[in-house]
């Protein structure tokens, strides 16, 4: 039943019950411990009905555990925020910075303020994890968090999704992006047998196809509302949300003998899976495939 309501609030909100929501996520967040401890399936609902977008950045920031890291470490931003920084990364990172989200009105001016706090995001997360350094995969997601809270609150929000969420998705080697990208094909088998036997045919390597989806949360793949939907739950529930929007991706483009008629080889696949079906990127879509597999997913051990 959940679910129904769920793919029911995908749909246009109306103000009153849209303030009704606000309401409820307002009393969330101000007994946040209490919830969390007494009423956390609840929690987990409500973020699968979407977040309203008002409170969306203070939801994230205490969904993640950001708001207590950065409680815990009271001035540190600022002290590495003061720091000049390795002037090799700093160029890389600059270089960077007008590639992401061009057209969204923060990002737009060469030098205007969102670039400006994204550098100082981008630029203090090399000082605090210096063994890691900047990843070209972090500024887009540096940018999702800037566009929802302050630079202070972002950095803490990017050091959470990089420790918490995504371990070692950042570091030299992509490690862990290819242990996942084996447990996404070992899931795929189980859930899309057609799709994962064209994949392996064609010796499509998971890491080809789901580096990006995964490294940057899907943030530079799927339309705007639905990457607001998938990071609500994503915060909320971890990443397997990445991996069952994943799942939902390639089963519904690659999923029956007929959809793969247009794509025969390896060339043709990587291109449907670069230019993905705009229906199946639809947040009513994705959220409802993602709920309905919800149990057979956690059945399978995914982490």
């Amino acid at each position: 039943m959940e679910w129904f309501w769920i793919l029911y609030l995908t749909q246009d909100v109306p103000p009153e019950v849209l303030r009704q929501r606000e309401a409820k996520w307002l009393d969330m967040l101000n007994h946040w411990d209490k919830w969390m401890s007494k009423r956390h399936r609840k929690v987990k609902v409500r973020c699968q009905k979407g977040i309203p977008p008002s409170l969306r950045g203070r939801a994230w920031l205490y969904l993640s555990g950001a708001k207590v890291k950065r409680e815990q470490n009271s001035g540190k931003f600022q002290e590495l925020d003061a720091l000049p920084g390795d002037p090799a990364w700093l160029d890389v990172i600059e270089r960077d910075l007008h590639r992401q989200f061009p057209f969204h009105e923060m990002f737009m001016a060469r030098g205007g303020h969102g670039q400006q706090d994204l550098n100082r995001v981008l630029k203090a997360y090399t000082l605090y994890r210096p063994d890691e350094g900047y990843c070209q995969a972090q500024a887009p997601v540096a940018a999702v968090l800037l566009m929802h809270m302050p630079a202070e609150d972002a950095f803490w929000g990017l050091v959470q999704i990089c420790e918490k969420y995504l371990p070692g998705y950042y570091s030299a080697g992509l490690e862990a992006i290819q242990l996942d990208g084996e447990i996404l094909f070992g899931l795929l088998r189980r859930l899309s047998p057609v799709a994962h036997r064209h994949l392996k045919k064609h010796k499509l390597e998971p890491v080809l196809y789901m580096t990006e989806w995964f490294m940057c949360a899907f943030s530079r793949t799927l339309p705007w509302a639905s990457v607001l939907r998938i990071w609500d739950m994503f915060f909320c529930e971890g990443v397997k949300i990445i991996f069952r929007v994943a799942l939902v991706l390639l089963r519904s483009m690659l999923g029956t003998p007929e959809k793969l008629k247009a794509c025969p080889g390896q060339y043709e696949t990587m291109e449907l899976l670069r230019a993905l079906d705009p229906r199946y990127m639809q947040d009513s879509f994705l959220v409802q495939q993602v709920g309905s597999w919800w149990c057979v997913l956690l059945s399978g051990g995914e982490r």
